[in-house]
């Protein structure tokens, strides 16, 4: 972690979450969605900033336990990226499963253009044509 950051594993408070979202150009979400999604997550953590003990990143994952995870909610405030903030996320996130979980862990995630490259380092590869990410929004 670089020097004047904290990692805590656990999910970051409600509206730090949401502000986040919003700071890092992910999709809004709300608040009814945020206090419900939150405490289901299997593993997740946040990144304190010291100096101002403000939430500058975050990362969860979704999963069973045994052998299916997905990584969400990958977010870094633009005024810190650039500084290992994601990559120490991820790595805590995939450690978590290297420690908790059976072997044959399926670990995936929807990777938007911004984070490619650090998932690639990661290990983590394309599946198309093989197979595709589909979506459906509930109304």
């Amino acid at each position: 972690m670089p020097v004047g950051y904290a990692l805590v594993m656990d999910p970051p408070p409600v509206e730090d979450y949401l502000r986040l979202r919003a700071d890092a150009g992910l999709s809004p979400k709300t608040e009814e969605q945020a206090v419900a999604g939150l405490p289901g997550s299997w593993a997740a953590c946040h990144v304190v900033h010291e100096v101002t003990d403000q939430v500058v990143g975050m990362g969860r994952v979704l999963g069973d336990g045994g052998w299916y995870f997905h990584v969400v909610d990958m977010a870094v405030h633009p005024g810190h990226q650039r500084r290992g903030l994601g990559d120490a996320i991820l790595t805590a996130l995939l450690e978590r499963i290297r420690v908790s979980a059976p072997g044959g862990a399926y670990v995936n995630l929807l990777a938007d253009p911004p984070g490619r490259r650090l998932y690639a380092r990661h290990g983590f590869a394309e599946t198309a044509p093989g197979s595709v990410g589909m979506a459906l929004t509930l109304g």
